[in-house]
């Protein structure tokens, strides 16, 4: 899972000033973040549906120019989540194959799709389903396949793909407010006391897209294409804590220590004009088996 973006920056040792932002009586109000999160997804299926976003046209339409998609294409998604990047691909009449670990969200999915005959949802790891080999035109994943070891995901997507096939990866990047450096600081300093381990992430990059694309090589892969697509959300500070509500490391934390740090989170936005604005990068990977 990618970081969420108004996370404190890391304290280093030695800086006296910010250290003194978290004082060792609140160590008590701070809950240690649980290992092994891919649980975490399920236990908010509904709100996951709900608030996470999906993704731009323009990144279909480069997608359905590398690879086209129609009723004869065979595809795999790998982390169907809630089913937001799955309607433009099933609208295209495919036999589309859905594998999500969740049984919640599998379902939400299953009823979300009901009306696509030739949509299904295979409920397990990617890592144990069973797939003929050189079989499929196209796999892709949104946002879900970093939860895979590197080697075993991109070999596995390899095996299963026929030759031609492409495997498309693509995953949003949230930032902070860029405008509003008050909200930012505000919500920062919360975050210092309730999840002081984690780091503020750089704004995702082109640098760091491509790098990201080029792994494609190491396992065989060729024709590697790679694009950034950019937005902006803004949501009112209930919006906002519900979304939160929805990431791995947030779901993690003890509930009352989560519902405290939410709501001092709200109460920050409130503040400050009630609105906080997200902007978003999506970043593309597009490989091909020769």
């Amino acid at each position: 899972m990618w970081r969420f973006p108004f996370i404190k920056e890391r304290y280093k040792a030695g800086d006296a000033k910010k250290q003194k932002a978290f004082q060792p009586h609140e160590k008590e109000r701070v809950m240690a973040v649980i290992k092994g999160l891919g649980w975490t997804f399920d236990t908010a299926a509904e709100l996951y549906e709900k608030m996470r976003p999906g993704y731009v046209e323009e990144l279909y339409n480069d997608i359905f120019h590398y690879i086209p998609v129609d009723e004869s294409s065979n595809v795999v998604e790998i982390g169907i989540g809630g089913g937001q990047a799955t309607p433009p691909v099933v609208k295209t009449g495919c036999k589309l194959t859905a594998v999500e670990y969740g049984e919640a969200l599998s379902e939400i999915c299953r009823e979300k799709f009901k009306e696509y005959p030739r949509f299904s949802v295979a409920t397990l790891k990617f890592e144990d389903y069973v797939c003929e080999p050189d079989s499929c035109d196209l796999i892709y994943s949104a946002s879900a396949f970093h939860w895979i070891p590197e080697e075993t995901g991109y070999r596995k997507v390899f095996e299963m793909l026929k030759s031609g096939g492409a495997f498309a990866r693509f995953a949003n990047h949230p930032y902070k407010d860029k405008g509003r450096e008050d909200i930012h600081e505000a919500v920062q300093r919360i975050y210092a006391v309730y999840m002081p381990d984690s780091s503020a992430p750089e704004e995702y990059s082109d640098a760091d897209a491509k790098r990201r694309a080029e792994i494609a090589y190491k396992y065989g892969f060729t024709d590697i294409f790679y694009k950034l697509y950019h937005r902006t959300r803004t949501f009112t500070a209930d919006e906002y804590i519900t979304l939160l509500g929805t990431y791995s490391d947030h779901i993690a934390i003890e509930e009352k220590t989560r519902m405290k740090f939410f709501s001092e989170i709200k109460d920050a936005i409130n503040g400050l004009g009630g609105q906080i604005t997200i902007y978003d990068t999506i970043d593309l990977q597009l490989a091909r088996k020769p």
